[in-house]
């Protein structure tokens, strides 16, 4: 008689560094029947619905003073809630996994009302308000950096890293752009987002590297005017790129905002960095992460607002130069990588949801 499968609803919405982490785990319970739980018109509709069927609930989150907003925030979190357990019920789930996003909070307060279990993967150094709130309601609390406990007293957790998409940890495809071997490569990230001021500093400061023989490739994202402004030959900008891995295996350097999901991939593929944290972040917790990555030597971190383009010009021209520390910070961001990220996590789901 064939064993029916466990059944799990991942509740995971909205960026990249929320969904990646939950679809990796999710492929690494494939002798689970895995269903998802997502916000419309979010990013989850367009990436998981080839993998997963999926449900959505409309639920947004807390920002701002106070007020006629908060109460109708608070109305739809109500709602959203009694929709998910309906949806637990209906379906007999047997468990929730979360990575986060705004169908986290329904998803685990849903559950914890059937006594379910429930796991949270938190991949910042510094959780948010809501996982601080949340955390000793979860059965498990999977963190991406050690750090992280500290802010979670009350919760059970476990160091499992952040795990990656596939083409991080598996043999990848090579690389599309035309770039020399011996040519040294610099890669711009500003998150899923883009990063107008990053972006500003690299153009003005790319000049001096293009005259250096170093070729850039250059994330803008879709909301910067002026992604288009610098033309080169050794230039290359878009606003996102699919095929990460394999340009971040071949970079010698970059230049980033310090999320969690970006780090982890800078540590995986070895890349040493000069990390600018977003300013506007929640709590300033893009400044935690990249601190853990600064006090390891695997990157340099500078504030955004402490930053000319001369000194972001100086600075890589330097680094690139010093190839022994360049070395150093390499494997200093190699050994702050859980290559194993994925499988870790699973087996905290299969340990809780049986």
């Amino acid at each position: 008689m064939t064993e029916t499968p466990t059944r799990l609803l991942v509740a995971a919405s909205g960026t990249g560094g929320h969904l990646f982490p939950a679809i990796a785990t999710a492929d690494s319970l494939s002798d689970y029947h895995i269903e998802w739980l997502g916000v419309p018109d979010r990013l989850e509709t367009q990436l998981v619905p080839q993998k997963y069927p999926i449900h959505t609930i409309a639920v947004g989150g807390f920002q701002g003073k106070p007020g006629l907003g908060t109460l109708m925030t608070g109305t739809r979190l109500a709602t959203a809630i009694l929709k998910a357990r309906h949806l637990l019920k209906q379906g007999n789930f047997q468990g929730v996994f979360t990575t986060g996003g705004y169908i986290a909070a329904p998803a685990i307060l849903a559950a914890r009302s059937l006594r379910l279990p429930i796991i949270l993967h938190e991949s910042n150094a510094l959780p948010g308000k809501v996982t601080r709130w949340l955390a000793p309601r979860c059965t498990q609390v999977a963190i991406g950096f050690a750090v992280a406990a500290r802010y979670l007293p009350k919760a059970q957790t476990t160091v499992v890293g952040t795990p990656v998409r596939a083409d991080f940890t598996n043999e990848s495809e090579p690389l599309e752009f035309p770039i020399p071997d011996h040519a040294p490569l610099v890669v711009v990230l500003g998150g899923s987002q883009g990063a107008v001021a990053v972006n500003r500093l690299v153009r003005a400061a790319a000049p001096a590297w293009l005259e250096a023989g170093i070729w850039i490739v250059h994330l803008t994202g879709n909301l910067d005017p002026d992604a288009h402004s610098l033309q080169h030959p050794h230039y290359i900008a878009m606003p996102f790129y699919d095929h990460i891995a394999p340009l971040l295996k071949r970079a010698n350097f970059a230049v980033s905002r310090a999320g969690a999901g970006t780090l982890t991939e800078l540590a995986i593929t070895k890349t040493p960095a000069i990390l600018i944290p977003y300013p506007y972040a929640a709590e300033d917790h893009q400044t935690f992460n990249a601190k853990v990555f600064a006090q390891q030597g695997a990157a340099v971190l500078i504030q955004q607002q402490d930053l000319t383009p001369e000194q972001l010009q100086g600075k890589v021209l330097y680094l690139l130069g010093d190839s022994t520390g360049l070395n150093r910070m390499a494997e200093a961001a190699g050994s702050l990588a859980v290559v194993d990220s994925a499988n870790r996590l699973a087996e905290v789901v299969r340990a809780v949801v049986v």
